[in-house]
């Protein structure tokens, strides 16, 4: 009884998801999809997490340190007057001199110290300005991704519909080769034609299904370069074709605003966190003030029975700094000046692909205004040639051209509207901005 319950459970999921599946999925489903999902997406995403981190350690330094030590040792009493060198090495060792004496004893010791850094010209804010423009950059990198992802998405569904678009074509020149193979087939068992004739029908008609069967093969590896963006199976994508079958309205591209486009967006941030990183260094050779507070006990036995504070101001500079820093200076400097040579490169990239795509749209136009005349021909001269071949007036070698001329005149047809939905689609890859086009999509 369970069993059969949760078989009709697991069936009617499993209805709910074919049904689900079985929809035309659209443009702007495709592309929620392939942002929701992509691992890429999810990696920029934790990188922002991170940079949020980094944000909060880099405002910790403006907390006061504190620091407790607690020890217990067993070493010799002995000790000499005079100072040593600030080192790692030699233990430190108070009390009065001692004639020599190897015995052991023991040393206790407890204490605590606070430091606090009450100014510091600037360099704990340029650290955490550094750390916003971090996560900035990160917040940026993800939208070039969400971007790109997007765009990529786009152009692989619309690699999918041109794919299929081709198919129709070329199961339409199946259709019509197998309708000739069987007039010619016909004629030849009556003895009004040639059995050359049908052989070059059969012929014709091989090459016909050779053709769809690569059209099938290319609509598959479409469909399986689209389905690494969705969460789908390649045979669980059908596609919506409606909106690419019509032609655009006639619009003039809108002019390019480069500093709009992700890309351009990601490398400014670059160039703001290489900034706000030399603003630290700016920020470094100062000297280092530090308010510090210290209480602490020690005693020569197990106990701790001699009780100290201290409560004091301490200034350091390492002057020697200046060479290193100045050295760094210039390295970053330099970096940036690199980063904002490539903004300038992007940016003349982004203007040439802008052209590039206005002058392939301008073209596209042309071509699928011209097709439907050469569709009209085609059909008007296979009709021809058909007729002309059944009246004894006309060879194979014409009906099967003309046969020829038709199909591919069909394909070029149906790839020239798409051609014109793909140059749209990189105006809108250049410009930064694929809402346009989606929405164009859409209606």
């Amino acid at each position: 009884m369970i069993l059969a319950r949760l078989l009709r459970i697991f069936c009617g999921i499993f209805a709910v998801i074919s049904a689900a599946y079985s929809q035309p999925l659209t443009l702007k489903q495709a592309i929620d999809n392939a942002l929701a999902n992509y691992p890429s997406i999810r990696v920029s995403q934790e990188k922002i997490k991170a940079a949020a981190a980094g944000i909060e350690l880099a405002r910790t330094a403006y907390l006061p340190r504190i620091d407790i030590l607690a020890q217990e040792n067993r070493a010799t009493r002995n000790n000499i007057f005079g100072t040593l060198l600030p080192q790692s090495v030699i233990a430190p060792i108070t009390g009065p001199v001692q004639s020599a004496n190897y015995s052991g004893v023991w040393d206790s010791a407890l204490g605590g110290l606070i430091t606090w850094e009450p100014f510091d010209f600037g360099a704990r804010e340029a650290s955490v300005n550094a750390a916003n423009s971090l996560r900035a950059q990160q917040q940026a990198t993800l939208k070039r991704t969400q971007f790109e992802i997007a765009a990529a998405t786009a152009d692989a569904y619309l690699t999918v519909i041109a794919a299929q678009a081709t198919v129709r074509a070329a199961q339409a020149g199946v259709d019509r080769a197998e309708t000739i193979a069987k007039t010619i087939k016909a004629l030849v068992d009556a003895t009004l034609r040639p059995g050359a004739d049908e052989s070059r029908a059969q012929a014709e008609l091989a090459a016909a299904k050779t053709q769809l069967i690569q059209a099938n093969q290319a609509v598959e590896v479409a469909r399986a370069n689209l389905a690494q963006f969705l969460t789908l199976e390649p045979a669980q994508i059908t596609l919506a074709p409606q909106a690419f079958s019509q032609l655009p309205p006639m619009e003039n591209a809108a002019p390019i605003d480069t500093s709009a486009n992700p890309v351009s967006q990601e490398q400014n941030a670059v160039i703001e966190q290489l900034n706000a990183r030399l603003k630290i260094l700016e920020r470094s050779y100062f000297p280092k003030f530090a308010l510090q507070g210290a209480a602490f006990a020690r005693g020569t036995e197990p106990w701790i029975d001699t009780p100290n504070y201290a409560i004091g101001f301490t200034v350091t500079f390492t002057a020697s700094d200046i060479y290193a820093l100045r050295a760094r200076k210039e390295q970053q400097s330099a970096e940036i000046r690199a980063e904002q040579a490539r903004y300038q490169q992007i940016a003349v990239e982004l203007k040439a692909r802008w052209n590039a795509a206005v002058a392939a749209l301008n073209g596209a136009r042309g071509v699928a205004a011209n097709t439907p005349v050469q569709i009209s021909s085609a059909k008007a001269a296979s009709d021809q040639a058909n007729a002309r071949y059944q009246s004894g007036l006309g060879n194979v070698d014409a009906v099967a051209e003309s046969q020829r001329l038709l199909t591919q005149a069909e394909i070029d047809d149906a790839l020239a509207r798409l051609s014109v939905w793909r140059a749209l689609l990189q105006i809108a890859t250049a410009a930064g901005d694929l809402v346009p086009f989606v929405t164009e999509v859409s209606q």
